[in-house]
């Protein structure tokens, strides 16, 4: 029993340019990719002439059993279509940063476990800064909702194993997502997708969700998403996108928030999973979400009656069973000892007082600060100065963001230093085929035609191109490849030595 699986978060960012309410966003993100090519030069990310390379996805796949025919797709679907009009590139983090939509989204490396998850969104961070630094006025916001209507997602990502069933996720991660946000949630001023109602709640999330298993991610949201489409050897794994999880800018909620998780998902690989099943998984969403007091019931199939604790009590009491038990052979490890001790200690905290909980989790942190503020003004829920300090909560600058500010600070506990932060902006992981893909961006990234999570492609004067196949995440890490990358002193010998020695570097080529 282990946290330990490749794992990595996606994350759309909000954009303004104050002063200039005609802006297009999809232009202004635009800016902001370009900006940081420009602040990290040619050995930090590739040039705006190279793209992504599309041959291996397949957004319409569904983990159900079938394909959607592209003319009855939402055009929100069509994610394997190449737009040269929206800026994409992928950095030496092994990040890739493009326009999503409306949004630029800073997509993370691939990770091993939750901590090192924690460090890359953190280094995304300091990317949309640098970004931003380098354009004229464009502010960015780490959050999930604009509070009138319009929700943007932060994606978690799992591999698993192809030989678990699909239903069988469903019905063991539906009540753990239904409940997650109280460990993790963002917190967000207002009731109901447009902020019909005052009121404040625990999950930026939980309003724009609107059916249980689906494949759309902009339209009816589901809880558990069925894109089928691993990036990686198809015939073995599935990679679990999730799109409820609200951004993080606690360094704990966001361990909390892929470290429970994939602990549930060993829960359901070795068939230990709570026996939970919600009586209507949308709705508990929505009630736990509204109900900061953490003392709302939701129902189950069987008749009981739990609240949110309850439900995150009963899946972390499994998953410290099975870890004492070592049913499935793995060794203890420290990353599994950190989320585990994290969970229990959290959730014994939010039931004996929630407040004691500010340093570790947004929601209550931002409630910290909204309520000291309505306590001096004497403010209403419905108070646009409320709603102003959500946005800022979430700000990016480290002058005006409060969150920012209050990490510096101390008052949001540090699991990840500001000094590591910068070493994930630049730096890719040593443990997954990310390196690979870096090293590539920092050595070669003027020859670089076009990459993707599994591939990367050269084009070469006088040669036809050469597609390099990344399919094993946990191939063509810094061990196998970086004695290859230090003995090639031009491109070419660089893909002659890759050719010759494929079978054990983890990356084929293809012309």
């Amino acid at each position: 029993m282990t946290v330990r699986r490749v794992m990595g978060i996606e994350t759309e960012y909000g954009i303004t340019r104050p002063g200039d309410p005609r802006a297009d966003p999809i232009h202004l993100s635009g800016l902001i990719v370009r900006g940081y090519a420009d602040f990290a030069g040619a050995t930090g990310a590739l040039p705006q002439s190279a793209g992504w390379d599309y041959a291996d996805e397949a957004p319409l796949r569904d983990a159900r059993g079938y394909e959607v025919a592209r003319e009855l797709a939402d055009v929100s679907q069509l994610t394997d279509v190449d737009d040269p009009t929206l800026a994409n590139s992928v950095l030496s983090n092994g990040a890739r940063l493009y326009v999503d939509h409306a949004h630029p989204e800073y997509s993370s490396p691939e990770v091993t476990n939750p901590l090192d998850a924690v460090r890359y969104d953190r280094g995304g961070e300091i990317v949309m800064q640098r970004a931003a630094a380098a354009t004229d006025g464009i502010r960015l916001y780490k959050n999930n909702v604009d509070g009138k209507g319009a929700s943007y997602g932060t994606h978690d990502n799992y591999l698993l194993d192809r030989s678990v069933p699909f239903a069988q996720l469903v019905t063991g991660l539906l009540p753990f997502l239904v409940a997650r946000p109280l460990i993790c949630g963002a917190g967000r001023v207002g009731i109901g997708p447009a902020s019909e109602e005052p009121g404040f709640q625990i999950s930026a999330r939980a309003d724009y969700i609107e059916t249980e298993v689906g494949l759309e991610t902009t339209l009816r949201r589901p809880l558990v998403n069925t894109r089928d489409e691993p990036h990686a050897t198809a015939t073995k794994y599935r990679r679990l996108h999730l799109i409820t999880g609200d951004a993080t800018l606690a360094d704990v909620g966001g361990l909390l928030k892929v470290g429970s998780t994939s602990l549930v998902l060993r829960l359901i690989e070795s068939g230990l999973t709570p026996d939970l099943e919600l009586a209507n998984p949308v709705a508990a969403a929505r009630t736990l979400s509204r109900d900061d007091t953490l003392r709302a019931t939701v129902g189950t199939r069987d008749g009981r009656r739990l609240n949110g604790l309850d439900i995150l009590a009963a899946y972390v009491n499994a998953a410290q069973s099975a870890y004492a038990q070592d049913r499935e052979g793995w060794a203890h490890d420290a990353e599994t000892d950190l989320v585990l001790s994290e969970w229990s200690d959290l959730l014994d905290d939010l039931t004996r007082d929630p407040d004691s909980a500010a340093d570790r989790v947004d929601w209550v942190a931002k409630r910290a600060l909204l309520g000291a503020y309505r306590d001096r003004a004497g403010l209403a829920w419905d108070d646009p100065r409320l709603a102003q300090i959500d946005i800022q909560y979430s700000d990016m600058d480290p002058q005006r963001g409060l969150a920012l500010r209050i990490r510096a600070s101390g008052r949001l506990r540090h699991l990840v230093s500001e000094a590591d932060a910068q070493t994930c902006a630049s730096q890719a992981p040593t443990d997954t085929r990310a390196w690979f893909r870096g090293e590539c961006v920092r050595r070669f990234g003027a020859s670089i035609r076009a990459a993707s999570w599994d591939s990367v492609v050269f084009s070469r004067p006088d040669r036809h191109a050469s597609r390099i196949s990344l399919p094993e995440p946990l191939q063509a890490t810094s061990a196998q490849t970086q004695a290859l990358f230090d003995e090639a002193g031009t491109l070419d010998e660089f893909l002659d030595s890759l050719k010759s020695q494929s079978a054990n570097r983890g990356a084929t080529t293809e012309v």
